[in-house]
């Protein structure tokens, strides 16, 4: 097993390797990887199986498992996500316009690999080929360090992507695994100065924080989704409980699923009952505050706590409020900066719900399920960044590279 300095040189070599491979030549190999997952299918399953033999044992909930499940389909959307990257533009080498000063440089403005990036996430083995063929198609080596639960799928990902690797003649240290899962090596990862240029952590809030906290590394937030919907007094009953349902049931284990739901007083009474209705074929726990409270036939009193939680599980917190005004308020103070939406026929009450909630996406009349790279037809994500600095939003291609300035002289001096 090699040590992260090891894993750290050869990514910085395979990173200047990669900085100069055409669209071509990437392209071709992500086509390549594609076909190896889906040649390939009984094997990543196998290693799937033993991971979940091991969560069962440990107890992790249903709604965690579900991250960690591999099958037929999931492999497909994998393989197709692939080509999905291989098609879309390559970001490296754009030149943003050109201009000179006033001493005659010619001056522009070119997009260029980060260099070595570092992803520090959790039991989803869909992150692996999405990140690595992310990082691989903007030109940055990659070091993956998953979690433990998800070690036997991730290994036997990494070493089928490396071997295509090494097929079409790039380095495999383009992109490498940390088969050490322990704590210890996570915190010399984020610590890792000299070879990453840059981390990003995909996970709960728990890994969120401590990545946060410890990385001398230059660290780009995500993931963490205290995602809010609000129903305002001129919504409609059918498409708010569409959303709503979708946002909440349709997979609760995942960053943008809806984790509050902000509703106006004036339809309170008459769309509790639909909603509660509809979300009992889902057994959802509802935590309502009081005046919701007296209008539901099954909750329970809400808390301070449940207003901050992402609870990743069939579990919903419910607040009434007397204004549009109070429910931006109330999301911004609780809100992790993802995703929040408005249920509303009034275009003036979207145009300032998009005005003055602070968050990445922001939405009017949709679920919050569709902050996603996938959706907003980036191939891929590398994950949601609830940050301002660099990168917002899901991040595709584009937020995986830097800029360098060209400049073009006839001899100038200063």
């Amino acid at each position: 097993m090699k040590t992260l300095i090891e894993l750290g040189e050869e990514a910085k070599k395979a990173s200047r390797y990669l900085a100069l491979a055409s669209t071509t030549e990437k392209n071709h190999t992500l086509k390549m990887m594609s076909l190896a997952i889906l040649d390939n299918v009984d094997e990543i399953l196998s290693a799937n199986q033993k991971d979940l033999a091991a969560a069962k044992e440990n107890n992790i909930p249903e709604t965690l498992l579900d991250r960690l499940i591999l099958n037929a389909n999931r492999l497909q959307e994998m393989a197709d996500g692939l080509i999905q990257i291989a098609d879309l533009p390559d970001p490296i080498g754009v030149v943003d316009g050109m201009f000179k000063n006033e001493a005659g440089l010619t001056i522009g403005k070119q997009s260029v690999p980060l260099g070595v990036i570092g992803i520090i996430y959790e039991s989803r083995p869909n992150v692996t080929t999405d990140a690595g063929a992310l990082c691989f198609k903007s030109g940055n080596a990659v070091i993956l360090r998953g979690g433990k639960e998800a070690i036997h799928s991730n290994t036997a990902l990494v070493n089928i992507l490396q071997e295509t690797l090494n097929a079409t003649g790039f380095p495999i240290a383009c992109l490498q695994l940390i088969e050490d899962t322990s704590r210890e090596t996570a915190r010399e990862m984020m610590r890792l100065n000299r070879y990453l240029d840059v981390l990003i952590p995909r996970g709960g809030a728990r890994l969120i924080q401590t990545v946060l906290e410890t990385a001398t590394v230059p660290v780009i937030e995500t993931g963490t989704g205290n995602c809010h919907i609000y129903i305002d007094k001129d919504a409609q009953l059918k498409m708010a409980t569409d959303i709503i349902v979708n946002a909440k049931c349709s997979r609760p284990s995942v960053c943008n699923a809806a984790e509050t739901l902000v509703i106006h007083k004036d339809v309170a009474a008459e769309f509790l009952p639909f909603i509660e209705q509809a979300l009992a074929d889902y057994h959802v726990e509802l935590r309502a505050d009081e005046k919701a409270y007296q209008l539901l036939k099954k909750a329970i009193p809400a808390t301070k706590e449940d207003w901050e939680t992402e609870f990743l599980d069939f579990i919903l917190a419910i607040k009434v409020v007397d204004s549009l005004e109070e429910a931006i308020d109330h999301i911004n103070q609780y809100s992790t900066g993802h995703s929040e939406a408005i249920v509303t026929d009034n275009y003036f009450s979207g145009q300032r719900f998009h005005r003055e909630i602070d968050s990445s996406t922001v939405y009017v009349n949709a679920s919050t399920r569709f902050t996603d790279g996938f959706e907003f037809g980036f191939g891929a994500e590398i994950g949601i960044s609830t940050q301002k600095l660099h990168a917002r939003g899901p991040m595709g291609l584009a937020e995986l590279t830097s800029s360098k300035y060209i400049v073009f002289g006839e001899g100038q001096i200063r």
